[in-house]
């Protein structure tokens, strides 16, 4: 009898792991991938030669997608995925709150400050 609600209590906890993952934000990032990059007339998740996934890309544009506390991972990804598809880089960066916006400034700024070959979007629910 133990082990049963040992069992049940596990099985609870670990149904409860991925909700809880989502709940801090509105929509997973493939809601946003799938509106932004159809709306782009783009190809979502394009497998690049060494098997790895370019969020969206479209005729002109390899674009990573991120949520805006990711925003540093954004750029070396999109810049990677510009290299390896000879289009420009791209980042569409989620804000789903206004404190969100922070990511936003800091992102261009970077990106600015470092002339790098990026250009930048936002999307929000």
């Amino acid at each position: 009898m133990k082990n049963l609600r040992k069992i049940t209590i596990l099985t609870i906890v670990l149904c409860l792991i991925p909700m809880l993952l989502f709940a801090k934000h509105l929509h997973p990032e493939k809601y946003y991938q799938n509106s932004w990059c159809a709306e782009q007339d783009g190809q979502v998740e394009y497998r690049l030669p060494d098997m790895t996934r370019c969020d969206c890309l479209t005729e002109t544009y390899a674009v990573e997608v991120d949520f805006a506390r990711k925003w540093y991972e954004a750029v070396g990804q999109s810049l990677y995925y510009s290299m390896q598809t000879g289009k420009r880089a791209g980042i569409l960066l989620i804000i789903e709150s206004e404190k969100d916006m922070k990511y936003w400034i800091r992102l261009n700024s970077t990106i600015q400050h470092f002339g790098l070959p990026v250009d930048t979007w936002m999307i929000e629910p």
